[in-house]
């Protein structure tokens, strides 16, 4: 019989292991003990399971029944408590490895590491948190030298990364924007700039985090720069982390600042269309809309995508033209002169909403303009 046959309630809802000692918790949850008091230990007050509060000292309950039919089960299956000793062997190996893990590290302690980051969970979260690993991913993560190490402490962190909000706010709160930002260097085979630019867009997901890392001096230039002289795959990712980042209104004129438009314009002609919805969001920014009056290629750019570009792509570049021009007779023009004008009559047919009401109001415009309604 293998480990998967035993039934899920034997299994501890942290560790997904066979509990060998099972506590219920006050929300009435069973968990293994050593899993439930390691959650408590780290400050956690809230149930893993409900995420509902628990009281400041909460009580341990032994659940001897369960304790029974477990030790019952594995008396009868004896197959099946090898492989669950297999299994235990193999995490006390996990445990072995992160606690000798220090820097420097080599290849194959950090591809553990990484082994745990991509088998997911709580139990692989938090072993990796207490025993600090993650400060030697970061430490690697800022050190060039091994690019090959690099590579792998990117890739685990960006594993944590992905195991929810709270991993994120906790690798910030770790040290995390500096080595990231570190390696936003594009060079010859080089794949760090596009991992951290990777890194930065899933740190980015939160709120908080948003503010903290465009606040830093080097990000946003750094990934201007990414935009402007990587391959494919680096703009790709430096214009997918500007996008999360430009949800915040401030990393906007950051944005506009660090000279992110021509950039995005350039990308934007080659078929990206991430690159024209990061337009659309700095097209509301004062810095942002002068940064694209003096764009080169702006107008018509905008007008292909909205030609000929997804759905979601004509939206952007038609808000980004609507906000453009509201306030530019010149932009106005050059707009009328792409044809413009006429595609927002076609488009104020449009099935999408947004799209028909960015059309019409664009097609007012355009029209208020061509008769001398803008200075």
């Amino acid at each position: 019989m293998e480990v998967e046959e035993l039934p899920e309630d034997f299994r501890c809802p942290i560790s997904l292991e066979v509990m060998t000692d099972p506590v219920i918790l006050s929300s009435g949850h069973t968990f293994d003990r050593a899993s439930i008091q390691r959650w408590l230990d780290c400050g956690n007050r809230t149930c893993p399971l409900t995420k509902l509060p628990l009281p400041p000292s909460p009580s341990l309950i032994p659940n001897h029944a369960l304790r029974s039919l477990i030790s019952n089960f594995l008396a009868h299956r004896p197959v099946a408590a090898a492989a669950v000793a297999t299994a235990a062997s193999h995490g006390a190996d996990d445990a072995i490895i992160l606690a000798r893990l220090a820097f420097p590290s080599d290849r194959p302690s950090l591809a553990a590491v990484l082994r745990l980051a991509q088998r997911g969970g709580l139990a692989a979260h938090r072993l990796v948190a207490d025993t600090g690993a993650a400060s030697v991913l970061l430490r690697h993560a800022a050190d060039p030298d091994r690019p090959d190490l690099q590579n792998l402490a990117l890739r685990a962190l960006l594993h944590l990364s992905l195991e929810g909000d709270d991993a994120r706010v906790g690798l910030v709160a770790e040290g995390a924007i500096d080595p990231v930002v570190a390696a936003l260097r594009s060079g010859p085979g080089c794949t760090a700039a596009a991992l951290a630019a990777t890194l930065l867009t899933s740190l980015a997901v939160v709120e908080v985090n948003k503010a903290t890392i465009g606040a830093h001096p080097a990000a946003i230039p750094r990934l201007v720069a990414l935009l402007r002289d990587g391959d494919v795959r680096e703009r790709r990712e430096a214009a997918t982390a500007l996008y999360e980042l430009c949800k915040f209104a401030e990393n906007r004129r950051r944005a506009a600042r660090a000279g992110a438009v021509q950039p995005l314009v350039r990308f934007a002609r080659d078929g990206s269309e991430r690159a024209v919805r990061v337009l659309g969001l700095l097209s509301k920014c004062l810095e942002g809309k002068e940064a694209m009056r003096k764009a080169v290629g702006l107008v018509g750019v905008m007008a292909e995508v909205a030609r000929a570009g997804s759905p979601r792509a004509t939206e952007h570049a038609l808000t980004a033209l609507n906000l453009l021009c509201s306030d530019s007779k010149d932009k106005a023009l050059q707009a009328i002169e792409a044809g413009v004008l006429d595609l927002c009559l076609v488009l104020s047919g449009d099935v999408n909403q947004k799209t028909r009401n960015n059309a019409i109001q664009l097609g007012l415009l355009l029209e208020k303009s061509r008769f001398g309604g803008l200075s």
